[in-house]
């Protein structure tokens, strides 16, 4: 399963008001696994930015004015999208706006069309009602280290976010092997250990009916609560298609 991680920054808040997108940073899933693939622009928005937004996201004007505008990288970005799903924290923010840019560029394409789009704020807030639920809050919740973010910016956003999505449904992010940690916090194996190539074969051992069955159901349960998110089931239909 293809998965897009994706976040904005913006001249303002309205689009109706002629606000405009000044960055897009996407990271790729693949299968809950980070790929490496990102995608990421500044862009010209051919007006001012507003005083507030400057100093929630730190771009300036002289920043931007040389960067290329939407409609110069539209085809590139609708490309690295098409066909997966957007993970968005408020997605009705980022979705509004890009349909926006679309229609001034002349683009007839609109994002739900082309994509599927999980809004993890809608997610979280069914997930932990009644508290704050916007990324800063769900790095503490999910222990997810965001020390580095001193102002929102949109591709550094998106890797957090990444991150906490994955934390948040159930996922691995790092995978320890047992070895020492570096002061970095990165996992070391110390050694590696060669198994003897005569030895004999493992034995597999295959679940039975009852087993099939009561995982099916533990699956169904999981699939519920999460409101259809289950990811295992997701990769069968995947798979079975």
């Amino acid at each position: 399963m293809r998965q897009i991680v994706l976040d904005t920054e913006t001249t303002g808040l309205e689009p109706a008001e002629g606000h405009r997108i000044i960055e897009i940073g996407c990271v790729e899933l693949f299968n809950r696994r980070l790929t490496g693939r990102t995608f990421h622009h500044y862009l010209n928005p051919e007006r001012a930015i507003d005083e507030g937004a400057m100093e929630v996201h730190g771009i300036t004007n002289d920043m931007v004015a040389d960067k290329p505008r939407f409609a110069d990288v539209a085809s590139e970005f609708l490309e690295f999208i098409e066909g997966a799903e957007l993970v968005i924290h408020n997605a009705a923010f980022d979705v509004g706006f890009l349909n926006h840019e679309l229609t001034l560029c002349g683009h007839a394409h609109r994002i739900e069309a082309l994509c599927g789009v999980l809004d993890t704020l809608k997610l979280a807030r069914e997930l932990h009602p009644g508290q704050k639920n916007n990324l800063d809050a769900l790095c503490r919740r999910y222990e997810v280290n965001n020390t580095h973010r001193t102002l929102h910016g949109a591709l550094l956003d998106a890797e957090i976010l990444a991150d906490v999505y994955l934390a948040m449904t159930g996922g691995q992010t790092s995978l320890s092997l047992g070895g020492a940690t570096s002061a970095a916090g990165q996992s070391q194996v110390a050694g590696v250990r060669r198994l003897d190539a005569g030895r004999p074969a493992l034995k597999v051992v295959h679940a039975g009916p009852e087993e099939l069955a009561a995982h099916e159901s533990r699956l169904a349960a999981i699939d519920k609560a999460s409101g259809g998110n289950c990811i295992w089931k997701k990769l069968e239909s995947t798979a079975e298609g």
